[in-house]
């Protein structure tokens, strides 16, 4: 069978969750040299960091693992969905506590914390919960 008879059967459990832990660890390093430059100003910085690898645990053991599909990929995704929400208000407050706040949107949406950053980890918790729901393919 082909990925795209998979996707379109709903049985692409493996390739989705062999998709979210390619994601999830180059993603960790990123956020980590990111949050490094911003010298972990605020200790929810650290959250990220210590979530995506084991968001990529999760998902390597979802490809080996049904049970794991079924259980930890979907605690894991769901956890990263949240962070990746609430960094995007913790990002929204950087930019309003720079000089000028929002009123100064040219300056303060490129120099403060990147608005949009958060909403990766986000999509890469998504792909993970929509893992955990796909059948398994034989």
């Amino acid at each position: 069978m082909s990925a795209l008879e998979d996707l379109r059967h709903g049985r692409a459990q493996r390739k989705l969750a062999a998709a979210t832990a390619a994601s999830a660890l180059p993603l960790g390093l990123e956020v980590f040299m990111n949050h490094y430059g911003g010298s972990f100003a605020n200790k929810w910085m650290w959250s990220p960091v210590a979530l995506l690898p084991a968001l990529g645990v999760a998902g390597a053991a979802a490809v080996v693992s049904e049970r794991a599909a079924r259980t930890w990929l979907p605690a894991t995704a769901a956890l990263t969905m949240a962070n990746g929400a609430f960094g995007t208000f913790m990002h929204g407050r950087g930019v309003a506590r720079k000089p000028g706040g929002w009123s100064e949107p040219t300056y303060n949406l490129v120099q403060g914390p990147p608005l949009l950053a958060p909403g990766s980890l986000t999509m890469v918790g998504a792909l993970g919960m929509l893992a955990a729901v796909m059948r398994r393919e034989r």
